[in-house]
């Protein structure tokens, strides 16, 4: 009967030490899942890949404009479903020379009868350019609100720096409009289920 005892002790320290490392590992993957969408942002941003782009402004590089080549930047717009807005732009391609600041007009049109709230989302092609890519003034930076029928006109200031690889002829920045749920609206909706569950 001893010894049993003694056969089966060890190999219960071993059971519980294998499922221990095991939850350990469960536990540590889990986190990771969890970090691995703002790491992949964060590593995004810092490198310029997947074309994601900065969300506020930088100031502009002055110096000299390097006359010697010049570069067309198109811009692209797309509404998302769900938004009736239509955003119209002065030009849908420009040249610029590295280092020389450029200025676009955009405009907002809410064609809906109820005020909105959307948000542009930016992209750039090819996403390596996003490194060489500053923009001091962007609707893009913040949500916009525009009321039944209103149209809004802003300005997209932009620069690409001198040091833009020589091999990248075109930039395209292509900015896609979504709708922004209007938080009040939504616990309204929340609240008015609750009392149709009840």
């Amino acid at each position: 009967m001893e010894t049993r005892q003694h056969e089966t002790t060890p190999r219960a320290k071993g059971v519980r030490r294998t499922v221990t490392r095991t939850l350990f590992a469960l536990a540590g993957m889990f986190a990771f899942a969890f970090a691995l969408v703002p790491l992949y942002d964060v590593f995004c941003e810092v490198t310029g890949l997947n074309g994601k782009v900065d969300t506020q402004g930088r100031a502009l590089i002055a110096g000299e404009v390097d006359q010697s080549r010049a570069v067309s930047v198109q811009f692209v717009t797309r509404t998302s479903a769900g938004l009736p807005w239509n955003l119209e732009m002065e030009t849908r391609q420009i040249r610029v020379h590295p280092g020389q600041s450029a200025e676009v007009g955009f405009a907002f049109h809410n064609t809906a009868d109820t005020a909105i709230r959307g948000r542009a989302v930016p992209s750039v092609t090819p996403a390596r350019a996003n490194l060489y890519l500053r923009k001091l003034a962007c609707f893009c930076f913040q949500e916009q609100h525009l009321q039944a029928g209103e149209r809004v006109e802003f300005p997209l200031i932009f620069q690409l720096t001198r040091d833009l690889p020589a091999d990248i002829s075109t930039v395209t920045l292509v900015y896609t409009l979504y709708p922004v749920a209007d938080e009040a609206a939504l616990q309204a909706r929340a609240s008015s289920d609750k009392g149709g569950e009840a």
